[in-house]
This record gives structure tokens, C-alpha cells and sequence, in this order.
């Protein structure tokens, strides 16, 4: 199967389990796993911040972090189809009593700054207090642009708030532009990274901030059921990722591009703008449902139907040959 459901589906390669295999383990829970401490420097390090915190998974990470910028009664403003929003199980209001304050992405995932002050809400005891502002980077493929991230910084501080960026595939966005991934992150008061998407880490993603907010969320973490115990095993893979699979992601982007493309070519289908390694399509053949399992039994498998486009993600899985199969398949099944 050539699987362009999700970057998340891509295994560790030879390279990683080796690593893993040889991996420095303690615990962690006690803060002596060294292999950890190593991926948390490394990764707080590559985005220009103090410290880092090693979890499972990218949901866990947002959470904590949404969880130490607010307290209950508070809220966030945060895009409607934003990842911390839209496919979190609302975990920061089930588990922190934290009101999101969604608000329309405009088409490059920005958010109109503008708008965005007209919902912080007055100091009055009538409304939630509005403490934080959460970006997305990349936004369905789409990396921020660098002037907006020039003006978030400002906007935060003149209406005291506070930023979190949702930065799982921030290194898509920076191999992408071409900006040092620091840049990126330097408006952000706190940023998540997620080792397990294009980077091709089995499991886990990074919180990093100052020392004195991870030392904050690690009590979350641990409340949330984060608290690992030799992860070491596991924090190998994530450095084998961040010194290996950055630049790597240049081929997904190219993969993406060539995809998008060849369905372009065939007539009755309609492709969005591609900026890094994933490929939004709209059709006029038939059920998307349909095609899907006409796909999958020819040995491509495709992601689901949302917001009335097909998403196709490329990563360290599917090669160029991959492509070129793929697009033969997408052929013989619209024809």
C-alpha cells in the first residue's frame, strides 16, 4: 500500500531503531532518563527556547501548554479549523474549564489580527478573560507568512496576551520558506513540535518554553497521565529525527508538487496551491467515498473527505516512484 492518508503513518527507519536499540535509558519521571534531557535540549535548543518537554503525543502537548497559560474561566482565541480546536476533544475545556474563542482562518491560516481584538474581551466579571492567542504552523499545508509572524508579537503584547503556536510540522514550514526555524518560533511564548509526522519519529512531540513554564507544565503533564518512565527508548528516535529528517523534508515537498500536478492534468479535478507535503483536491468523479475504496483496492490508500476536498499527504514513505504509481492509479480510476 502507498499510504497518503497522514504523514503520521510513516515508520522509523533502520537508522532510528538502531539508535533506539543503543538508547541511554533512566527514568524520567524522576528526571534522570539522559537520553530525554538530550532530545528536550536539543529540541528547545533548534527552536530558540529555554527548555523542553518530552510527551507522547501532540494533543498531550497543546493541552499542557493551553493548561499553563490559562486558568478556569479563561479562553483562548484560536481558528475554527485549528488543530487545538477542531480535533482535541476539547480537551482544554473538559479538562481545564478553559472557554475556546473560535474564530475564521482566513485562506493562508492567518487570522485577521483586527477581528481577533475585537474578541478580547473587556476586563468586566460578565466575560471569560481572555489570556491567550494559539497559532497553527503549518495550517493544512500552509506555512504563515513571516510578515504576519512579525505583527503577532506586537498584537500580543498591546492586548496582553499571551502566544502558543501549534508548530507539529513547524519544520515543514521552515524548510518550505527557507526561514531558520528559531525565526519561526521566536514570537511564541511557548511552541509544540511533534517528532511523529514528517520527521518519522514512531511516537512523541516536544513543548518547549522557558524553564520556568515547562517546569509549570511538567505538573500537568503528569496530571494528564504523560509522566513516562524510561523513554529514553523513545526520545532516541525523536534525536535521530531532529539531526536527520529536517532538510528530508524538501523531497516531501517535492513529492507533494509533483502530485499535485499530475492530478491537476486530469480533467473533472481540481487541486489547491501546494506549499509543503500536502495536496487538497476537489472532483466532479463521483463519490469521494467510493473513489476512496476504488483506490485502496488498487493499493492507494487517501484521506477523508473534509470541508468538500480529499487531503493527500506525502512523507519519508512514499517516494517519487510512489508518485508516479499513484498518479497512474488516480488516472485508470477517474477514467
Amino acid at each position: 500500500m502507498i499510504d497518503l492518508r497522514s504523514d503520521t503513518v510513516t515508520k522509523p527507519t533502520s537508522a532510528m531503531r538502531e539508535a533506539m536499540f543503543q538508547a541511554e535509558v533512566g527514568d524520567d519521571v524522576f528526571g534522570d532518563d539522559p537520553t530525554v534531557a538530550r532530545l528536550e535540549e536539543l529540541a528547545a535548543g533548534m527552536l530558540g527556547k529555554e527548555a523542553g518537554m518530552f510527551v507522547p503525543s501532540g494533543t498531550q502537548s497543546n493541552l499542557c501548554a493551553l493548561l499553563t497559560h490559562c486558568g478556569r474561566g479563561d479562553e483562548y482565541i484560536v481558528g475554527q479549523t485549528a488543530h487545538t480546536y477542531l480535533f482535541e476533544g476539547g480537551g482544554a475545556a473538559v479538562f481545564g474549564g478553559i472557554q475556546p474563542q473560535p474564530m475564521e482562518q482566513e485562506a493562508d491560516g492567518t487570522l485577521l489580527l483586527e477581528k481577533a481584538a475585537e474578541l478580547v474581551k473587556p476586563d468586566d466579571y460578565h466575560y471569560a478573560r481572555t489570556r491567550l492567542l494559539c497559532l497553527e504552523n503549518t495550517t493544512w499545508g500552509k506555512v504563515l507568512p513571516a510578515a504576519y509572524l512579525d505583527q503577532v508579537g506586537s498584537f500580543a503584547e498591546s492586548n496582553a496576551l499571551s502566544l502558543h503556536l501549534d508548530g507539529a510540522r513547524i519544520f515543514n514550514a521552515a524548510v518550505a520558506s527557507g526561514e531558520c526555524v528559531s525565526k519561526l518560533a521566536d514570537p511564541f511564548d511557548s511552541v509544540s513540535v511533534c517528532l511523529s509526522k514528517g520527521l518519522g519519529a514512531p511516537v512523541g512531540s516536544v513543548l518547549v518554553a522557558s524553564k520556568a513554564f515547562v517546569k509549570e507544565a511538567k505538573h500537568w503533564r503528569k496530571m494528564s497521565g504523560g509522566g513516562m518512565r524510561q523513554s529514553g527508548i523513545l526520545a532516541a528516535a525523536g534525536i535521530d529525527a531532529l539531526k536527520n529528517h529536517v532538510t528530508r523534508l524538501a523531497d516531501d515537498h517535492e513529492n507533494a508538487r509533483r502530485l499535485a500536478e499530475g492530478l491537476a492534468e486530469i480533467s473533472g479535478v481540481h487541486v489547491d496551491p501546494v506549499q509543503t507535503n500536502m495536496v487538497f483536491y476537489q472532483t466532479t468523479h463521483g463519490d469521494p467515498a467510493v473513489v476512496a475504496e476504488q483506490l485502496r483496492a488498487v493499493g492507494v490508500l487517501i484521506g477523508g473527505y473534509m470541508g468538500g476536498k480529499v487531503r493527500l499527504v506525502t512523507h519519508l514513505g512514499v517516494t517519487a516512484g510512489d508518485i508516479e504509481k499513484v498518479l497512474r492509479v488516480f488516472r485508470s480510476v477517474f477514467d
